[in-house]
């Protein structure tokens, strides 16, 4: 039976920021001029929300297709290519392993309207703090009924979302 990661839902951190900034500047130094902007985004960009404590961070690049020249040295820097993974012009790294990992990598090309649809549901969410609070009751409720069904998970968060995607 493979190994399932353990899906825990931990009290919002001000060290999440902090993480994200080192992440930024590691991946800046990385990607070099290919970076447009990068943005923190997820349930760790938003204070006082609870949330899986892996950091999501978006980056924003001139050309989607130079970003799978950097697979290798991606690899270096601990990260684990997963492609579009399932969403097509985005290319995704995970940090880490698997199952223990610290950060996510979303990388899309300017324009793409995935970026603002991120964008607009951690700033919605940044200036609506009962929407804060009701989404991570639902998310540690969530956690609690399936801790080991990622899929699951993300689909009882699946409603929540998308009614607040502008």
């Amino acid at each position: 039976m493979a190994l399932k990661r353990k899906i825990e839902v931990l009290a919002y951190t001000p060290e999440w920021a902090k993480m994200f900034e080192a992440e930024k500047k590691s991946l800046e130094k990385l990607f070099g001029n290919q970076v447009v902007q990068i943005h923190h985004i997820g349930s760790t960009a938003i204070p006082g929300l609870a949330a899986k404590p892996i950091i999501d961070v978006l980056v924003e690049v001139q050309n989607i297709e130079t970003i799978d020249k950097f697979n290798e040295e991606m690899k270096k820097q601990v990260y684990l290519p997963q492609g579009d993974f399932g969403i097509s012009g985005r290319r995704f790294f995970i940090k880490g392993t698997k199952i223990h990992r610290t950060h996510h990598i979303h990388i899309f090309q300017t324009g793409n309207p995935e970026i603002q649809k991120h964008l607009n549901f951690r700033d919605y969410m940044r200036q609506n703090p009962e929407e804060v609070v009701r989404y991570a009751k639902l998310k540690q409720n969530l956690a609690r009924r399936f801790p080991h069904d990622i899929e699951k998970y993300m689909a009882g968060k699946n409603d929540f979302i998308s009614q607040k995607v502008f």
